[in-house]
Parts: C-alpha cells; sequence; structure tokens
C-alpha cells in the first residue's frame, strides 16, 4: 500500500526558505518518478516540480524555476523539496505525488507552507 507524508512546513517570512520532506513507503520508490503538488488556498492543484525515478531528470514549473529544487534518496526512500527566497504567493499546502497506469495516484495528507510580508 503506497504511503506518502509529508514534512517540513511552516509558517516563514517572505524571501525565507524551507525544506520539505516526503517519506515514501509501500511501492518500489527508486523506479518512480515522483513529483510535488500545491494547493492555495481557494484554487486548483497547481503542479511545482517532478523528478525522475534514479532522479537524474528534473522539470519544474516556471513559477519556482531558479527558486525550488526537488530531489531524492533512494536509499532512504525520501523526496525534497529545497524551497529559497519564498514569496507570498506559495503559500499553499504542499503534497508529494506519485502514480502509475493501473494503480492511479497517490499523494500524501500534505504540509501546509505560509508566507507573510
Amino acid at each position: 500500500q503506497v504511503h506518502l507524508v509529508e514534512s517540513g512546513g511552516g509558517s516563514v517570512q517572505a524571501g525565507s526558505s524551507l525544506r520539505l520532506s516526503c517519506a515514501a513507503s509501500g511501492f518500489a520508490f527508486s523506479t518512480y518518478a515522483m513529483k510535488w503538488v500545491r494547493q492555495a488556498p481557494g484554487k486548483g492543484v497547481e503542479y511545482v516540480s517532478s523528478i525522475s525515478s534514479s532522479g537524474g531528470s528534473t522539470v519544474d514549473s516556471p513559477s519556482v524555476k531558479g527558486r525550488f529544487a526537488i530531489s531524492r534518496d533512494n536509499a532512504k526512500n525520501m523526496l525534497y523539496l529545497q524551497m529559497n527566497s519564498l514569496k507570498i504567493e506559495d503559500t499553499a499546502v504542499y503534497y508529494c505525488e506519485t502514480s502509475d497506469p493501473v494503480s492511479g495516484t497517490f499523494r500524501g495528507q500534505g504540509t501546509q507552507v505560509t508566507v507573510s510580508s
């Protein structure tokens, strides 16, 4: 059973940094691409960043490119999101996510990031 647990969120001032973590279990983590998505209050789910199964390829959304960095540690079954130069508009619940064609999409419970001026 796929289990994803996010942590590391918090309340910070604009310009600060946070590092989100996602602990994965119940599936062959090292064989799955992973992504971070977020949902701001009253808005839909927004793609943030993705990473290949090996970690050798990443893609960032334009809104976070140059500020956020996704990474993974396959030995520890961990996914990370380093967030620098945070902006107020980065305020959202952040989820780690994975999917496959048979079982569908899986997300954790999310971690809240609040950025204030």
